[in-house]
């Protein structure tokens, strides 16, 4: 969620901080701010909306130093207003503080504070840890790094901060606790960056160092060294970023999400490569080759994930279940985490994240290591906190995905799930290799049928145009295409707003069939498969209660052509690569609606790219 970039160095930290900002405007924010040392203080400037008015601030009253720190925030604690936006100060405007996270007890620390009267400027909670750190300071007495280490140690619930003193004005203190996200330092020639995300870093560096949950980072210009909440001090390794930061950029799209959809031949032959052994017929995963003595003897996986991830591992359950034989169970992150699941012996959690910073996500991974159970992540982002703490990955190779909305992703970590069903389902014996050969070629054509399907011309702002009003949708699909009508139903509502419902298409006459008139459009997802006969009767029973149907269908298929009001075609495929076809279209359509309704595509309302609280 919330973007964070500091600097320490010789150049203009204002400059390098709006520009870092810029690039994690993906990540979703209502506010933005900035402070720098200018030789005399600490001097902010905070607004609220996006990151350009922030800009236009600087332009007007430039703020003058090399060190400082800035941040985007999305409202958890707090109204929309400049006065609870980033970064907080103490009372007397020594300590500023940034934050990703929430502060579970910041009710008790407030009354606390205030009962020893101090008095508070904003409704936030992060400005409580700006007035503990004083507390712990003491003007100086202590150092900053030792009153951040204090301070941490007092915070329950997920925390990330990066802090600075004008008594100290050579320095930021960076800390982490929980997961709230990743606190990474870029290492540069006689400067040092702090960011929530590497794609604020990689102009300027590609060596980073990540810290972990209970670490305070102490960076200047010239050094950085890092110590545990005890004040321990700890080694920690370099790391290389890889990866060309212009991806980036539109290369000449209107909207990232747009590009996004448009780079998915690209992503899904990424995605593949190196992955598959047609001499063979093999699936290799290498970075699970520590995890082969278990997968014989595998009883169960865990599925678990959050939002559209979340539409992949119910993906993945028919995937792996037909492919590995295997039982899947899905959850929410958000749900696994409280419900106290059976763990059995011989189980795996496997977690879906685009991020690897996703905070429900992240909980699953450890009260599953809590209990003894291995994980697999299937992760786009390799540094993060998900492919660290992961036992096995599978990068998803995806690229940058910026638009908050995912969609290359999403296919992605569908395609890896396939990958894995083969993978598992070879080394379980129940795959034998005329079956894998025949998976793998129905795989090894599916980029360019994507290809294809993207530059077939379909109309999609036509049919868009005549939906863009509605306020309700229906999406429907059976088998491995219902997940793919929540996914399409999920998109609509991100962008566009539009309140729109995934159902499996049997489940039509139990209740949603009392909604269906002319004014809720209803999308039938109706390929030439097993049960495209049972699609037609349901897109001939919302025709008979006067409803509209657009049908995404294979080419050539008349018969829902006749049937249905629009109709978007799909090359024809095989049944496991069919769902991740049908799922294109609904994202154009999802994008075109939007864009006619005059939404902000790629970073819509009250979300978030990468939710790091609860």
């Amino acid at each position: 969620m919330c973007g964070i970039v500091g600097y320490v160095g010789s150049r203009s930290a204002a400059d390098i901080i709006i520009e870092g900002l810029e690039r994690l405007e993906y990540r979703g924010y209502d506010s933005a701010g900035l402070a720098v040392l200018n030789g005399q203080g600490i001097e902010r400037r905070r607004s609220v909306g996006k990151i350009q008015n922030l800009a236009a601030q600087v332009a007007v009253s430039p703020l003058v130093g090399g060190v400082g720190m800035g941040h985007t925030r999305w409202a958890t604690h707090g109204a929309v207003t400049e006065d609870n936006a980033h970064p907080h100060t103490d009372g007397d405007g020594i300590v500023a503080v940034v934050q990703n996270g929430i502060v579970e007890n910041y009710r008790a620390l407030k009354a606390e504070l205030e009962a020893a009267g101090v008095a508070f400027r904003s409704q936030t909670d992060t400005e409580v840890i700006a007035h503990l750190i004083a507390r712990h300071y003491q003007r100086g007495q202590r150092s900053l790094a030792d009153a951040v280490r204090l301070t941490l140690a007092e915070l329950e619930g997920p925390s990330a901060v990066v802090v600075m003193s004008s008594l100290e004005p050579g320095l930021l203190v960076a800390g982490r606790v929980g997961h709230a996200g990743a606190v990474v330092i870029g290492l540069g020639e006689d400067e040092n960056l702090v960011a929530s995300d590497t794609l604020a870093l990689m102009v300027h560096t590609r060596r980073v160092v990540y810290l972990e949950h209970g670490e305070v980072a102490s960076v200047t210009a010239a050094d950085v060294s890092v110590c545990d909440l005890a004040g321990r001090a700890l080694h920690k390794d370099v790391a290389t970023l890889s990866g060309d930061p212009v991806q980036a950029a539109k290369q000449g799209y209107r909207h990232f999400m747009l590009k996004e959809i448009y780079e998915q031949p690209q992503s899904l032959t990424d995605a593949l490569r190196g992955r598959v052994d047609l001499d063979s017929d093999q699936v290799i995963l290498p970075d699970l080759r520590g995890m082969e003595p278990v997968f014989p003897h595998l009883r169960r996986l865990h599925a678990v994930a959050c939002g559209t991830a979340w539409h992949a591992c119910l993906m993945a359950k028919f995937m792996i279940e037909d492919l590995a034989r295997l039982p899947v169970e899905v959850d929410y992150g958000s749900e696994f985490r409280y419900r106290n699941p059976l763990l059995e012996p011989g189980s795996v959690v496997l977690v879906i994240t685009q991020s690897g910073e996703t905070v429900d996500t992240l909980a699953a991974m450890e009260a599953a290591r809590e209990k003894g159970m291995q994980s697999i992540a299937l992760v786009n982002v390799v540094g993060s906190q998900a492919a660290r703490l992961a036992d096995g990955v599978i990068p998803l190779n995806a690229g940058p995905e910026i638009g908050v909305a995912s969609t290359k992703a999403f296919t992605s970590q569908v395609l890896a799930s396939f990958l894995l069903g083969i993978y598992l389902g070879t080394r379980r014996g129940v795959l034998e290799r005329d079956q894998r050969a025949a998976l793998l070629a129905e795989v090894g054509r599916l980029p360019g049928l994507v290809g294809e399907l993207l530059a077939d011309g379909s109309d999609y702002a036509r049919i868009a145009r005549q939906y863009m009003h509605c306020e309700h949708f229906l999406y429907l699909g059976r088998g491995m295409n219902y997940p793919i009508a929540l996914e399409g139903a999920l998109k609509l509502k991100e962008i566009s707003y539009i309140h729109a419902e995934g159902y499996p298409a049997g489940e039509m006459k139990h209740g949603p069939i009392a909604l269906i008139d002319e004014s809720m459009p209803v999308v039938a997802i109706c390929p030439d498969d097993r049960v495209r006969s049972k699609m037609l009767s349901n897109i001939e029973q919302v025709k008979a209660r006067g409803g509209r149907v657009i049908a995404v269908a294979t080419e050539g298929d008349d018969e829902v052509g006749d049937k249905a009001d629009d109709v978007i075609w799909i090359p024809a495929a095989g049944p496991y690569m069919t769902p991740l076809l049908a799922v294109v279209p609904l994202q154009l359509l999802a994008y075109h609606i939007a864009v006619l309704r005059g939404c902000d595509v790629d970073q819509p309302r009250n979300l978030a790219k990468s939710v790091t609280v609860e």
